[in-house]
């Protein structure tokens, strides 16, 4: 499962955070919108209606006689200004084609013809908003009824009155509001950062403490819990890694006792088996002395007796001495020798001088305990001999602080399915050789003894063909990582 970028480019507590500011933010931006446009049309229509209706007592009370006298028309539209409510209008009449002001006109364009239109087909007048090159305006129409005695119904009287309010003061109101909503709107988001702070911690809390858990299990110890706080899904959660942990730590145990139960039926088996097989071997011995003297069948019975013995003895001392390296008892006593004498030595003690090709620099000095090393040796060039096609050729190559020793052999080469497997305990990577000379657990102990020196062993297949094992040991004897001392158990991991 892929990770989305935005969302790994950030960690859940900023993640927790962001959102939390997000939605305050929304919800501020939302709450001003609203309350600035209700805010906004409550102050519009306050003034709007205050001045739609005072405008329409001013019109009512204008009952002019016909015909008009222009100048006493403009001082009327004087005293209907004066008396403007909430603020100073412009006002001016129109009758046919007679235009009278009281002040100043407004700019062309304010008064609509629309306006024109719905004040002459509404008896009671009519008004509108307008924005003029950036100016607000409320326009309010109205015609001038006058009544006719008979029938006393009013009809118009051709008089047209007009006022236009500059809307200056509302739009300064506005403004202020919208002000006071941005300004209000960065503090609130500030404000809001301390909860998102402690709902992120609090949320968080509980995944830190399960990450502590999980790594502190990965380092093994299984007996890690976590403290059960509340029922809410987190809780949970906690309950769940607790019970989890719990079944996976009484697994371990059965495991780590069989395998300890394992390891001691092994010790304990192949050393009660070798006092009977000393004896047996001894026997063998005589026999193979009289085997000539034998008729041809109880000659083969008793060289196959001998030999059988033989490997019954070799597998027997390889399971005690994997034993010990489970036990992590066994011990290193280190020496410093000559690399290339100790590889000849340990050739020679099995009459193999002569067909194996060696490469051995003279002066490689190293510390490591001789044994051991002529164990790892004797298994790599024997499994060469026995698996591979002569020749094969063991070489030294001093490096810096590692000693490297290559193993090759010429013949097929090693399966890449069994690759992997090559150093594992009774692997045999073909199944047709399950009855082979070998334990099945030589290149598992050379694994471990090179293990022990603090070195690494590698199995692969060489480019012009055949199988190449190579070894790397420190120089010193001991890796500076493997963290033992010279005769204690080792720790250190191989690859392979």
């Amino acid at each position: 499962m892929k990770i989305p970028a935005v969302a790994a480019a950030f960690g859940v507590r900023t993640r927790l955070v962001l959102a939390f500011l997000l939605v305050a933010a929304v919800s501020a931006v939302t709450t001003a919108a609203l309350t600035y446009r209700e805010a906004r049309s409550a102050v519009l229509e306050r003034a709007q209606d205050t001045a739609v209706a005072s405008f329409r007592e001013e019109a009512e009370r204008f009952v002019p006689g016909l015909p008009l006298d222009p100048a006493a028309v403009r001082w009327e539209l004087f005293g209907i200004a004066a008396r403007a409510k909430p603020h100073p209008w412009i006002v001016f009449a129109e009758y046919g084609s007679t235009r009278v002001s009281s002040g100043d006109r407004p700019a062309s364009g304010v008064l609509t013809a629309e306006l024109r239109r719905s004040t002459r087909t509404a008896p009671h007048g009519a008004f509108q908003r307008v924005v003029k090159d950036g100016e607000a305006y409320l326009t309010i129409g109205m015609p001038v009824m006058t009544r006719v005695v008979a029938g006393g119904r009013a009809v118009p009287s051709g008089l047209v009155l007009y006022a236009v309010m500059p809307m200056a003061d509302e739009e300064t109101d506005i403004d202020a509001l919208v002000t006071a909503a941005r300004d209000g709107a960065l503090p609130g988001l500030a404000v809001a950062l301390v909860p998102a702070l402690f709902a992120a911690r609090s949320v968080l809390r509980p995944v830190r403490e399960l990450r502590r858990a999980a790594h502190s299990m990965g380092g093994g110890q299984l007996d890690t819990r976590i403290a059960v706080r509340g029922r809410d899904e987190m809780a949970d959660l906690a309950r769940t890694f607790n019970a989890s942990a719990a079944r996976l730590e009484h697994s371990v145990q059965e495991l780590k006792d069989a395998g300890a139960r394992a390891r001691r039926f092994a010790s304990d088996v192949s050393h009660e088996l070798r006092t009977p097989l000393a004896g047996m071997l001894a026997v063998t011995d005589v026999l193979d002395e009289d085997a000539g003297r034998l008729d041809p069948d109880t000659a083969r019975a008793v060289r196959l007796i001998s030999a059988e013995t033989g490997k019954l003895a070799l597998l027997v001392e390889d399971l005690m001495e994997m034993s010990r390296f489970d036990a992590r008892v066994a011990e290193l006593n280190t020496d410093e020798v000559d690399a290339a004498e100790a590889v000849r030595r340990s050739l020679s003690g099995r009459q193999w001088h002569d067909r194996v090709v060696t490469e051995l620099p003279e002066g490689a000095r190293i510390r490591l305990d001789p044994r051991r090393f002529d164990v790892i040796v004797a298994n790599l060039v024997g499994n060469a001999l026995r698996h591979g096609a002569e020749p094969v050729t063991v070489r030294l190559s001093p490096r810096a602080d590692t000693l490297v020793i290559e193993v090759r052999d010429h013949g097929p080469g090693i399966a890449e399915a069994a690759l992997p497997h090559v150093f594992d305990r009774f692997y045999k990577a073909d199944a047709a050789r399950s009855r082979s000379s070998g334990s099945g657990l030589g290149l598992a102990i050379t694994r471990e003894n090179v293990r022990l020196h603090g070195g690494t062993v590698h199995a692969r297949n060489a480019p012009g063909g055949g199988a190449l094992f190579t070894v790397e040991l420190p120089l010193d004897g001991l890796a500076p990582h493997a963290g033992r001392s010279q005769n204690g158990p080792d720790r250190t991991e191989v690859t392979a």
